[in-house]
């Protein structure tokens, strides 16, 4: 309830009190105003061992009771060009390797796979690991992110959105840690970024360090963006609640086709040695 309306149902039942006390009963009554919590910085640590972890050593599909899918086509709000199948994600030799093509389905010239946790795979506050070698191309737009799990302040971007990573081909090696809520969001959204030369070459540690008060981005354990709680309720911190991670390549969009798609960049790979999930440790 927002102060407006706390005030409101407050003068409601003065009004109430005074219509139906003892007329002379004249006693001000004075609207008691509970301000918001305010959020302090606890300190607040995370258990060393994960409780939902994937190191992808199972030849195969991903294990359907840690994985689902998004599928389908329609530009997913962003007009991107890929249609999305199970199809294109395998697990071997140690790693998880989502594949864009460039191949007709649904419509569309390009097929890729999102990947979404499910399961153990959802946490409120926490730690985040995901170790991964990102795909290059003009087009490709590759993310790590998490999502909430029902949207208890409404659609997008109300219910709020956590970018662990985001890299659009055209700018290789430019890597962005970025959060949208109702009121920070799309171009808007608060974030920064970080250029590792090797995204695309190399495994990398992106990173998410969640808790009441702030939300840190780390890449290689470097501390690249953080997001402090205002304690201005679900308009800027729709944080509290349950969200889960995706996995993507996404083709084109508003931001990765800013210019272009270069089709021989196709097929190409975001490859992932292992994802971790670890509780914050409560005080």
């Amino acid at each position: 309830m927002n102060i407006s309306r706390a005030l409101l149902a407050c003068a409601v039942l003065s009004v109430a009190f005074f219509s139906c006390g003892k007329k002379n009963d004249a006693t001000p009554r004075t609207p008691t105003i509970v301000p918001p919590v305010t959020i302090e910085d606890k300190g607040w640590a995370f258990e060393t061992t994960p409780y939902f972890a994937d190191e992808f050593n199972v030849d195969g599909a991903p294990n359907t009771a840690s994985w689902g899918y998004d599928n389908g086509g329609g530009g997913w709000g962003n007009n991107e060009l890929e249609y999305y199948t199970p199809a294109n994600v395998a697990i071997a030799a140690g790693k998880l390797t989502i594949t864009a093509k460039k191949e007709a389905m649904g419509g569309l010239n390009y097929t890729s796979t999102r990947l979404v946790s499910k399961g153990a795979g959802t946490m409120k506050y926490g730690r985040v690991e995901v170790k991964a070698k990102l795909p290059a191309g003009t087009g490709t737009w590759p993310a790590i992110w998490m999502l909430p799990d029902t949207y208890a302040y409404g659609n997008w971007p109300n219910s709020g959105e956590i970018d662990i990573m985001e890299m659009v081909g055209f700018d290789p090696g430019n890597v962005h840690f970025t959060v949208h809520n109702q009121t920070y969001n799309g171009a808007n959204g608060k974030g920064d970024s970080k250029v590792i030369a090797t995204a695309s070459t190399d495994y990398h540690l992106y990173r998410v360090d969640w808790t009441p008060y702030a939300i840190r981005g780390y890449y290689d354990d470097a501390l690249v963006f953080t997001y402090v709680n205002n304690n201005g309720g679900s308009a800027t911190w729709p944080y509290d609640q349950n969200f889960h991670l995706l996995l993507n390549i996404a083709v084109g969009g508003s931001w990765g086709g800013q210019k272009g798609v270069d089709d021989t960049s196709f097929p190409t790979t975001m490859d992932v040695d292992y994802v971790h999930f670890y509780k914050m440790i409560d005080k």
